[in-house]
């Protein structure tokens, strides 16, 4: 795995640099920010750098890492624990080989807490298994295993398979496809249920709670380690992974905000004001899924609609933004497949509102010929799972509604006779987990109290030297 030369000449340009570095390092690394720092990676000419509060290595790409002192941070990247790092080398290269990844990224603890900052109860966004792995589901025309099986796959090869399986091209992809599907030549539709726990919703859907998605499964199979998210384990960087195939250090997308230097400024794709032009970002020579298959493609409620045929996005760019949109939202209380009682929560009551729209689309477009390729995404069960944590009243509130919607679409399969020739994968675009509410800390005050320069986008992306006035 060769160093991308350019990249490294754009976060350390000179010594002041590198030694802005080292103070930071000293910081983040101390006892006193133990608690919610769990790691620090950061690019230098003989590999990507990681680094805790108990140890250094150093992550070539090829063979095992290097370890500079302590003990290994990453050692365990066995992708079926919980206390894993899974991918981790390929995941921290891929992040870094773009010149908009951070001097610094800084991981937080799984039991970070950092309501002042916009975090919730429910979190993702780490390097470790939970927050990365997303729940993996395939079902229908092609599939052949069944039942949950004890393998794993990554949020990249979610894009290969999607192209494979609509008879597109994959190859130059960094993802493969799963080989648990053969291609049918039927209709083939991607559904993303954002923020969905991997273990949650393969445990509702045994227990009963969630009887559409146990639909899937009789017809098909999910995979027990799901399927690990890129770095940062955040929303947009994989859902452009899951839409393109390749990691963000190609496409570009590297955080949900991040800091470009070759333009000089912040750049925030992934925020209700600005989905629509987000792809704006993406990288020269970077194509989706929807530009690689033979057929009509359909992108419902998802920004990474580049090449789209049918895109909801491109229909809030033709109107102007997304303010019509908004305010043409229905009131949710009268969508009858949401949970009112959680309708005091106004993410839960927007993603209930945005989840609406999206059923009727896909709806209209199933009851005319149906698209070669849909791509379908869900936004509540994200919203539920950060108010209250995985396996919370809320989150659990979310999945539900999400299999409703999902009931609803099946059934019209079923009337259309489409049902038997219609392959379907399902997965998220990260994993959640719970916060602990006792465990606060704030590495930005510790940074400035000790005369570090920095910017930190995203909370966790520091950028120091010349890029480091404070947004």
């Amino acid at each position: 795995m060769p160093l991308p030369s350019r990249a490294y000449d754009a976060y350390v340009s000179d010594g002041a640099v590198a030694d802005l570095r080292g103070r930071a390092l000293e910081v983040l690394l101390g006892p006193d920010l133990a608690h919610v720092v769990d790691l620090v990676a950061w690019l230098e000419p003989d590999g990507v750098h990681v680094a805790s509060s108990t140890g250094h290595s150093v992550l070539t790409g090829d063979g095992p890492a290097r370890v500079v002192s302590g003990v290994d941070p990453v050692s365990d990247q066995d992708p079926l624990s919980d206390t894993s790092y899974p991918f981790a080398a390929e995941r921290l290269h891929s992040l870094f080989s773009d010149p908009r990844a951070p001097d610094l990224a800084v991981v937080h603890t799984g039991a970070h807490h950092w309501p002042e900052r916009g975090g919730h109860l429910g979190e993702h966004g780490s390097l470790n298994a939970v927050q990365s792995r997303a729940p993996l589901l395939l079902s229908g025309a092609g599939v052949s295993a069944r039942g949950v099986l004890d393998r794993v796959a990554r949020t990249v090869d979610v894009g290969a398979t999607l192209s494979h399986l609509a008879g597109g091209t994959w190859e130059d992809m960094d993802g493969v496809p799963v080989d648990l599907v053969a291609v049918t030549g039927g209709p083939v539709v991607g559904l993303l249920w954002d923020g969905a726990q991997c273990a949650d919703l393969l445990h509702l859907a045994a227990s009963g709670a969630l009887p559409n998605v146990a639909r899937l499964l009789e017809r098909g199979c999910a995979l027990r380690g799901g399927a690990v998210a890129e770095f940062p384990s955040v929303t947009l960087v994989n859902h452009t992974c899951a839409l393109t195939g390749v990691g963000p250090g190609r496409h570009g997308i590297v955080n949900n905000a991040f800091y470009d230097r070759d333009l000089g400024r912040q750049i925030v794709p992934n925020s209700s004001a600005t989905w629509h032009r987000s792809m704006d970002y993406l990288r020269p020579g970077v194509t989706t899924v929807f530009q690689r298959v033979p057929g009509s493609t359909a992108c419902v409620n998802d920004p990474v609609d580049v090449g789209a045929d049918y895109s909801t996005f491109a229909l809030i760019r033709d109107n102007g933004g997304t303010g019509g949109l908004l305010a043409a939202l229905p009131a949710p209380a009268e969508d009858p497949h949401t949970t009112v009682s959680f309708l005091d929560n106004p993410d839960y009551a927007w993603g209930s509102q945005v989840d609406a729209v999206g059923l009727v689309q896909v709806l209209d477009l199933w009851r005319s010929e149906p698209p070669s390729l849909m791509w379908w995404n869900t936004t509540l069960t994200d919203a539920a799972h950060h108010a209250g944590g995985p396996c919370s009243d809320i989150a659990r509130a979310g999945l539900r509604d999400a299999d409703a919607r999902l009931g609803v679409w099946l059934d019209l399969l079923v009337e259309r006779g489409l049902l038997d020739s219609t392959t379907i994968l399902l997965t998220a675009d990260h994993g959640m987990q719970g916060a602990d509410p006792s465990c606060v800390g704030d590495w930005d005050v510790a940074l400035t109290q000790a005369g570090v320069p920095f910017r930190d986008e995203a909370y966790g992306f520091l950028y120091l030297g010349e890029f480091a006035t404070q947004p």
